[in-house]
C-alpha cells in the first residue's frame, strides 16, 4: 500500500525544492497524486496524503472505513469532516501541492494564501515506472487483451455501441479490473473520432473502434483496435495498411533518448507521404499517444510540438489515431515499455484489421 520507493523520491523533493510540506491530492476522477505513495483506492470524493520532510506521513479520506484499512495498514489515517479545516491542522510553512491543478480552492487551508505546485515535479518522478508498477501495467494490459478478445466475439450487427461496453465491463470488472475507461465508434466515413457508447446499432460494412483501458491495482494500459463487421472494403484494408505502419514506426523509433516529438512526427510523416499530412492536425486528431501509469492519460502526450525526452522505464502507447477520408476514424496501438534499446509491447492481441 504504501511505495516506498516514491517515499524516499518524494522526501527528496522536498528537501530539494525547500518546501516544509507536500500535499498529494486526490479525486474520484484523479486518484494518481494520492496513489503514487498510498496506493489505496479510496472511495468518497477526496483524499490527501500529506507528507513533511522527515518522511512523517499524514492521511485525510472521506470514508471511516477507508480511515480503518489505512490505519490498519500502520499509516496515520483518519477521516475528514472539513477538508481544508483538517488539512489546516496537518500544514504550516513552505507548502507545495500535487494536483493542485484540479484541487478546489475551496479545500485550500486559509493559513495558506498560495501554495506552490508541485504537479509538474512530482509527474517528472512517476514516468519512471518501477518494477513493481510495470508488473501492475502487465496485469492491465493481459486483462485489455483479454478484454478486447471478448469485444471482438462479442459484437454482433444489430447490438447497439452501448451493448458491447457494458458486456465488455462486466467481463473486465468480473476479473478483476478497479475500472475501465473506454471510448468507442462505428459507422463509416462520417465517423470522426470516438465518444461514449450511444445506442447506434451495428451494420454490415461498419468500422468498429474502441480505446480500451482497464485499471488494476490503481494501475492503467490501454489497447486500440479496428473491427469492420463483415468483409473490409478495399478503401479499410487501404486505410488501416497506413495507421500499421504509422504504428510501426513509432515502435521502430521509440527508445531511451529520442525526443517525445519525433515520435509524433514519424507517425505523422507516414501519412504525409501516402498524401495524408491535412489530416495529423487538432481538428482531425488529439494525440499520437500517450503516457500510461496511475493516470490513463498520463504527460507527456506525444505530439510534435511537445518536447521531452524519453527515458528507460516509461510506459505509454503510441497509437496513430485519426480520421482519414478512405474509411473514416480507425485506431491501432499498444502499451509500450520502453527498454535500454527500444521498446517492448505489453499488449499480446493479434495486430490486424480485425473483422466479424
Amino acid at each position: 500500500m504504501l511505495n516506498h520507493h516514491r517515499l524516499g523520491q518524494l522526501t527528496e523533493l522536498l528537501k530539494e525544492h525547500s518546501w516544509d510540506i507536500l500535499v498529494l491530492y486526490g479525486h474520484t476522477w484523479r486518484k494518481d497524486f494520492f496513489r503514487c505513495l498510498i496506493n489505496a483506492n479510496f472511495s468518497g470524493p477526496h483524499a490527501a496524503a500529506v507528507l513533511d520532510r522527515s518522511g512523517q506521513i499524514r492521511v485525510l479520506v472521506a470514508d471511516p472505513w477507508d480511515a480503518e484499512l489505512l490505519s490498519a495498514a500502520g499509516l496515520a489515517a483518519s477521516a475528514y469532516a472539513d477538508l481544508a479545516a483538517d488539512l489546516g491542522h496537518l500544514v504550516s510553512g513552505k507548502v507545495a501541492v500535487a494536483g493542485l491543478e484540479f484541487m478546489e480552492r475551496q479545500f485550500i487551508p486559509e493559513g495558506i494564501a498560495a501554495p506552490e505546485s508541485a504537479t509538474g515535479a512530482v509527474e517528472e518522478l512517476r514516468r519512471v515506472k518501477t518494477p513493481e508498477e510495470i508488473a501492475c501495467i502487465r496485469q492491465a494490459a493481459e486483462l485489455a487483451d483479454c478484454g478486447y478478445r471478448h469485444f471482438a466475439e462479442t459484437a454482433e450487427r444489430g447490438m447497439a455501441e452501448y451493448e458491447l461496453v457494458a458486456e465488455v465491463e462486466a467481463f473486465l470488472k468480473a476479473r478483476g479490473a478497479e475500472d475501465n475507461f473506454q471510448l468507442i465508434a462505428s459507422g463509416g466515413t462520417e465517423v470522426t473520432g470516438m465518444k461514449p457508447p450511444t445506442g447506434r446499432k451495428f451494420r454490415d460494412g461498419d468500422s468498429i473502434t474502441t480505446e480500451l483501458t482497464p485499471r488494476v491495482n490503481g494501475y492503467w494500459a490501454q489497447i486500440c483496435r479496428t473491427l469492420v463487421m463483415g468483409e473490409p472494403s478495399a478503401a479499410q484494408r487501404e486505410s488501416f495498411a497506413i495507421f500499421a505502419e504509422a504504428r510501426k514506426a513509432a515502435e521502430d523509433f521509440l527508445r531511451p533518448g529520442v525526443n517525445i516529438a519525433d515520435v509524433a512526427r514519424v507517425q505523422n510523416d507516414v501519412f504525409r507521404k501516402h498524401g495524408y499530412g491535412e489530416y495529423t492536425g487538432p481538428q482531425y486528431t488529439r494525440v499520437r499517444g500517450h503516457g500510461l501509469g496511475l493516470h490513463c492519460d498520463e504527460n507527456p502526450w506525444i505530439l510534435e510540438d511537445v518536447n521531452y525526452t524519453v527515458k528507460e522505464g516509461m510506459v505509454l502507447i503510441a497509437h496513430p489515431n485519426t480520421y482519414l477520408p478512405l474509411a473514416g476514424y480507425m485506431v491501432f496501438g499498444d502499451s509500450l515499455l520502453v527498454t535500454a534499446n527500444g521498446c517492448a509491447p505489453l499488449n499480446h492481441t493479434e495486430r490486424k484489421l480485425f473483422q466479424k
